[in-house]
């Protein structure tokens, strides 16, 4: 199944039975980023922030001190629920007054923080690669027309002897793609070569 995350920040309030429930939602890249958000939207004057991220294999969640499993765990649930990656959401609580049992908090705490996300702009997480093209002068022309068919983005650019070399970044789907056009282009004289990036 395709994993999707925000497009941006997304916020969702409901109140049950005197509690106000606020998510907040944000695309996020790292668990430090992920928790540096949460350290910058917490409202240190409300009952619990609880929150939870996924961010690839990587994910955590907390309570803040809400008993057990009520909070972090259907925040995570919901994340998951609607295929999202790439995801921070905070539920943060000002309690109300009346205890809501744990079955209640699960609801509470899931339902905002679904709802949050499922009305919240999307996009497709579409995974990357980088390759380095090398060609002949003569072909640069020839070889930029073809990036843009590719969705390739071109991050560096360098001359040397034996002609124009790229660092592209690219969707992974479409390596294949331009390598086969710039055979065309080129008779097989131009090279594409992937670039392996280490894993954050």
């Amino acid at each position: 199944m395709t994993a999707h995350t925000l497009v941006a920040t997304a916020r969702t309030e409901i109140v049950v039975k005197k509690s106000r429930f606020l998510a907040q939602a944000a695309p996020v890249e790292t668990p430090a980023q992920a928790l540096a958000w949460l350290d910058e939207i917490a409202d240190h004057d409300a009952t619990h922030n609880c929150w939870a991220y996924r961010i690839g294999i990587a994910y955590r969640f907390s309570d803040d001190g809400e008993p057990g499993g009520t909070a972090g765990r259907p925040i995570l649930s919901a994340i998951e629920g609607q295929s999202m990656d790439q995801v921070m959401v905070v539920v943060t609580r000002w309690y109300g007054g009346i205890n809501l049992g744990a079955g209640g908090l699960v609801r509470a705490y899931g339902g905002t923080a679904a709802e949050c996300l499922r009305t919240a702009a999307q996009r497709e997480i579409i995974e990357t690669m980088e390759a380095e093209l090398a060609c002949d002068f003569a072909l640069a022309g020839a070889v930029h027309g073809l990036l843009a068919g590719c969705d390739a983005e071109k991050l560096a650019e360098a001359f040397d002897e034996h002609g124009l070399r790229l660092r592209l970044r690219l969707p992974a789907a479409m390596y294949a793609v331009l390598a086969e056009r710039l055979r065309d282009a080129s008779r097989g004289s131009a090279t594409l070569s992937r670039i392996e990036t280490p894993r954050a």
